[in-house]
């Protein structure tokens, strides 16, 4: 699916590398043979996989910096004179956003305008950018609970401060692509996509709130899981298929900017969208006798019942689509966390799980 010989020593700068997904795609474009500088904050939890992967022997550079400072990112961007940017760093919680909705904004959707004016800085300054990839969510439509999945050209909303944030940051994107690098002036030859992937898990996330790292969490301590909307649905995938989804985009953009400078949807096959109370169920099982749940009607804010998304597009124009069933991704979770608990090299263990996807993809 992806072409190591494009990707060998690519520059890549990536924004939120310290992050779940960042740390996970470092670790994939390293097994390519890429140059990645990452630009983000410390790592917000500990444990995170950043540490314990020993995420900075991987990266060419290693800046910790905010992306609300406008003139950071800018310098941050010109120095590392990218051929590629994915920006991933983002406020990525719900439950956070309607405590602090103005940190959401502001990382959300003025941390992607400077993210986006330090490229067209660069760009004027004649540094070979060719493809920017802003990674946004699911959630960034007007979510009215129909029961098929949301296609790109859906209607654009969110309830809450993120959903909505991350609405906007998809709006900031396509004014930035539309008035400063499709002209015939810029020469056409730089393009910019957005990314909405589905609800990504896998081994290595410890945010709080989330519903796999706090069933992991209840699991290792022995804890009877807490399910707050058990019936809700959403599109789970391991989060290596949207990162790789995301890499498939950027080599695209590069081969052809004017064409696949859009938003894209990258989620999992429809049977895979499944409740949460589901997912809880075949994790318990699939970790012992001594696993179980219950069901609290304590749910703190607004939260969607029903979320899918439609990826016929990428599947025909990108020939993207998923390599794992949501079984496969649940395993892969399991063979993780156990790798974890006998503390073996974690680093080793997801790069063994980077390579037995890739082989699958390639077979």
């Amino acid at each position: 699916m992806l072409d190591n010989v494009f990707w060998k020593n690519k520059r890549v700068f990536l924004t939120g590398h310290t992050g779940f997904k960042g740390s996970w795609m470092c670790l994939v474009l390293h097994a390519l043979g890429a140059q990645i500088t990452g630009y983000a904050l410390a790592p917000q939890t500990k444990p995170n996989l950043f540490e314990l992967c020993n995420m900075e022997s991987v990266l060419h550079k290693h800046i910790c910096a905010d992306i609300r400072q406008k003139d950071d990112i800018a310098k941050a961007v010109m120095e590392a004179r990218p051929d590629i940017v994915i920006h991933m760093a983002a406020q990525p919680l719900v439950g956070m956003s309607y405590l602090d909705p103005l940190t959401t904004y502001e990382t959300n959707v003025m941390g992607t305008v400077h993210v986006l004016e330090a490229v067209r800085t660069a760009a004027l300054a004649q540094v070979p950018i060719r493809a920017v990839i802003n990674v946004t969510t699911d959630k960034c439509y007007e979510n009215k609970e129909w029961p098929w999945g949301y296609r790109e050209v859906d209607t654009l909303g969110g309830h809450d401060p993120y959903s909505n944030s991350k609405a906007c940051s998809e709006l900031v994107t396509a004014s930035y692509r539309q008035s400063f690098f499709q002209s015939d002036a810029a020469g056409g030859k730089l393009g910019i996509a957005t990314a909405r992937a589905g609800n990504v898990i896998g081994g290595g996330d410890w945010t709080f709130g989330r519903l796999i790292p706090d069933l992991i969490q209840s699991l290792l301590n022995k804890d009877k899981v807490v399910l707050r909307n058990p019936q809700a649905i959403r599109p789970w995938q391991h989060v290596l298929e949207s990162v790789c989804g995301y890499l498939l985009l950027a080599e695209k953009l590069w081969e052809d900017p004017r064409r696949y400078s859009s938003s894209w949807n990258f989620g999992p096959d429809p049977g895979d969208a499944k409740t949460v109370e589901w997912i809880t169920a075949r994790m318990c099982e699939k970790w012992g006798a001594q696993a179980s749940y219950q069901i609290t009607s304590d749910s703190p804010f607004h939260e969607a019942t029903y979320l899918k998304l439609d990826c016929a597009k990428a599947i025909t124009q990108l020939g993207w689509h998923p390599r794992w069933s949501l079984e496969q991704a649940l395993d892969a979770i399991m063979e993780w966390t156990r790798a974890y608990q006998q503390k073996k090299d974690m680093k080793q263990i997801c790069l063994e799980q980077i390579d037995h996807y890739l082989k699958e993809g390639a077979s």
